[in-house]
């Protein structure tokens, strides 16, 4: 075993101008990042890497350590986004299967801190809930620590790590961050049926987090033989396993095994994964790899957006120049299942949104297919990757469609209000000839 020090101790090793990566979301180490502010008195440009921060830190969201801190991420969350806000974050744009791979390429870790079970027999402790760049970081950095947590869940997969590989361990007991499932409303249970009337038994399904990929895997109970290969391995995920929806008999690749990168979820999913070896966490330069995703049959990726042009451009991350979220793994999955024998890749959103008017500060709602995307915006996935597209209005197939095709096969499931203006201007700049 490696040294325990307590939490102090481990800030001592912190110095100015290091670069901290962290690990991602539940795995975060909530004792160090907690107390990380406690050391700038004597510390400057000091960098913290993070991905899906969960919690809310005073080292990056309190003025006063403008100086000694500031956070590079590789996909924003409300923490994140509060930091940004503040001029202490910035958007590191990735592919999440190469965050690992390009973070590491770009600037080497001094200290990676993240968080494991307590060591089995064997000496081996599992970092449990996230590989998407955890490890590769840990062989990069000069010192690595964790957080050593009863609650941690113990995972299999490329996951578990000899302890001797660990320079020092923090001994803490918080319970792990847990998502709670959204109400879903009536536009989420309309998309999720529309979704699920193209699955079919024995396909091979990724889903992400939020209410309509809970309302997918709702309205995917009546399924048979369902594999999992997905990025993120949700509560919803759980729900279809335990109800012998998933049993991944007819993947070509980890058959019977449901495949991920990380996890989020509830404590009851948690207790799923602890000591299950029907789940795998995986390397994500491996599970996002287009061509390993495309190796299962029958691939189906779901994944959402915040607006889609009428060319079929999606925007998933950002509100024009305003950093949201992240690409995170929309391309990776979105490619691959195309790439799948019969695969399928869907985009789905809500027809419309409540948007504040930036001159009266009244909130109006407006159409998220639109026929330009927000000056700024990011495009997360390319019109050429872009298949399925579904609101509640219904779901049009754009693949191999000409531009004229998809900007009306666009229009007609947007929202009733909107579709004689984008008609209108999709006329106006040459998009649509009458």
């Amino acid at each position: 075993m490696g040294k325990y020090i307590s939490v102090e101790q481990a800030l001592d090793l912190v110095n100015s101008g290091d670069h901290i990566v962290v690990a991602l979301g539940a795995s975060e180490p909530y004792e160090f990042l907690s107390k990380l502010h406690t050391i700038a008195g004597r510390v400057k440009n000091v960098t913290v890497t993070n991905c899906l921060s969960l919690r809310e830190y005073d080292y990056n969201t309190n003025p006063e350590y403008k100086e000694s801190f500031f956070c590079e991420s590789l996909f924003y969350s409300s923490p994140t986004r509060q930091a940004h806000s503040l001029g202490r974050a910035s958007f590191i744009p990735n592919h999440l299967r190469l965050s690992g791979v390009n973070r590491r390429y770009n600037r080497s870790a001094d200290i990676f801190v993240g968080i494991c079970s307590p060591p089995d027999k064997h000496g081996f402790v599992s970092i449990a809930l996230s590989n998407v760049y955890e490890r590769r970081m840990m062989d990069d950095a000069d010192v690595v620590v964790l957080e050593v947590n009863p609650n941690v869940p113990r995972t299999f997969g490329d996951v578990n790590v000899p302890a001797e590989q660990v320079d020092y361990f923090i001994a803490a007991d918080y319970p792990m961050p847990e998502i709670k499932d959204p109400v879903l409303g009536e536009r989420d249970v309309k998309i999720g049926k529309l979704i699920a009337g193209i699955v079919d038994d024995g396909d091979c399904i990724q889903l992400g987090i939020g209410s309509i990929p809970n309302a997918v895997a709702a309205a995917l109970t009546d399924k048979k033989d369902l594999g999992v290969h997905t990025e993120m391995f949700t509560t919803g995920i759980m729900n279809l396993m335990k109800a012998g929806v998933v049993t991944g008999r007819y993947k070509q690749v980890h058959r019977e095994k449901a495949v991920c990168s990380f996890m989020i979820g509830s404590r009851e999913m948690y207790d799923f994964v602890d000591d299950n070896p029907a789940v795998l966490v995986l390397d994500c330069n491996y599970v996002n790899a287009p061509g390993i995703i495309a190796r299962n049959d029958n691939q189906v990726s779901i994944n959402t957006s915040l607006e889609v042009d009428i060319t079929g451009q999606c925007c998933s991350e950002s509100l024009g120049s305003r950093q949201f979220s992240g690409t995170g793994g929309q391309t990776d999955t979105a490619v691959g299942a195309q790439m799948s024998r019969n695969g399928r890749s869907i985009i789905a959103l809500y027809s419309t949104a409540m948007v504040k008017d930036p001159v009266t500060g009244e909130r109006k709602e407006a159409s998220k297919i639109v026929t330009r995307l927000k000056e700024g915006a990011a495009v997360s996935l390319s019109r050429n990757d872009v298949n399925f597209v579904v609101t509640e209005y219904g779901m049009v197939d754009l693949k191999g469609a000409s531009i004229a095709e998809r900007a009306k096969k666009l229009i007609s499931i947007a929202h009733p209000a909107f579709r004689e203006q984008l008609e209108r201007e999709a006329y106006e700049c040459g998009i649509v000839i009458r």
